[in-house]
């Protein structure tokens, strides 16, 4: 005969264990409610995106129109431009941004001057803490074509240098290249943690038997992060149409708009600057399904394929 326990008893033994450990739930507690506050709770403002929206009604009183806001948005001339902006810039992004910081922490990890080590890490770091703002500015600077510093630098070399800044077909390879710039030496911190986790006697061993530097650096580094590639891809994947706004606004110009228009600033130019709140809020709501649609199709392959995924 089965044994059947006790709805009390679980839910005693459930109090048992908050109570044992409350300090670590008094730990969490702040990032549960930062976003229960900030990301669950502004989720019944999603609703204005079946609706026409008026502020003096609120969202309770305005009228529903179901789908007429994206029905509006895939019928529209723009639609396929946004998309595709938006798709080969984050594809560009994730191309050339996501394999940068592995080749990195990998040549960090073999280099044994300390001190060398240490100021070239500095030295890659630092761009991560300049701002949006002072980033977009030093951009235009350097690219100015009457006093840029980069211009007069390839006029020096003898090559005749583009508009980077107003030819719609460089923007992307300048958003791109920046945000590299910015952000590769922070992104090596992950994998340089999970290189710490090598296990020395395998390298040891691998000596022994006459494995060279790159065989070493092939058969132990990178299988050992595989599983923090696997994670890291799953997660820019399912945010390939999250491209952001601040950085492509600051950059953006009348010249190069055919390329540097997206999903992000179109949001942000028709919900803040047309007052079209619910037509806006239905192509962001439009933006976040398909990043989770990606997200979970993607996170389904590496699990099927391999053991590291998600959930």
């Amino acid at each position: 005969m089965a044994l059947q326990t006790k709805p009390g008893i679980k839910k005693t033994s459930w109090r048992r264990r908050i109570i044992h450990n409350w300090e670590l739930y008094l730990f969490v507690a702040p990032c549960i409610l930062y976003f229960i506050i900030f990301h669950y709770v502004p989720m019944y403002g999603v609703q204005i995106a079946f609706k026409n929206f008026l502020p003096a009604k609120g969202i309770a009183g305005s009228a529903w129109v179901g789908f007429d806001h994206f029905e509006r948005f895939f019928n529209s001339y723009y639609f396929w431009d946004l998309l595709w902006n938006t798709f080969s810039l984050s594809l560009y992004e994730l191309a050339v941004g996501f394999p940068l910081p592995i080749i990195l922490a990998l040549a960090f990890n073999e280099i044994k001057n300390g001190f060398f080590k240490k100021s070239v890490q500095t030295v890659t770091y630092a761009p991560h803490f300049i701002s949006i703002v002072v980033m977009a500015g030093m951009i235009i600077t350097f690219l100015s074509p009457s006093s840029g510093i980069l211009i007069r630098m390839i006029e020096w070399i003898g090559i005749e240098p583009a508009a980077f800044l107003e030819d719609p077909r460089w923007f992307k390879t300048v958003y791109v290249i920046s945000g590299v710039w910015q952000s590769a030496g922070w992104g090596t911190i992950i994998y340089l943690a999970a290189l710490s986790g090598v296990d020395p006697q395998l390298h040891e061993a691998a000596i022994v038997d006459g494995a060279s530097r790159i065989k070493r650096v092939i058969h132990i580094n990178i299988p050992t992060i595989i599983p923090t590639i696997a994670i890291l891809l799953i997660l820019n994947v399912g945010n390939i149409l999250g491209v952001g706004y601040e950085k492509i606004l600051l950059l953006q110009n009348s010249l190069n708009i055919e390329s540097s228009d997206v999903i992000s600033t179109f949001v942000y130019r028709s919900g803040l600057l047309n007052n079209q709140l619910s037509f806006s809020t239905a192509v962001g709501l439009f933006n976040s399904a398909v990043n989770a649609i990606l997200l979970i199709t993607v996170n389904r392959i590496a699990k099927k394929t391999s053991d590291n995924s998600l959930w």
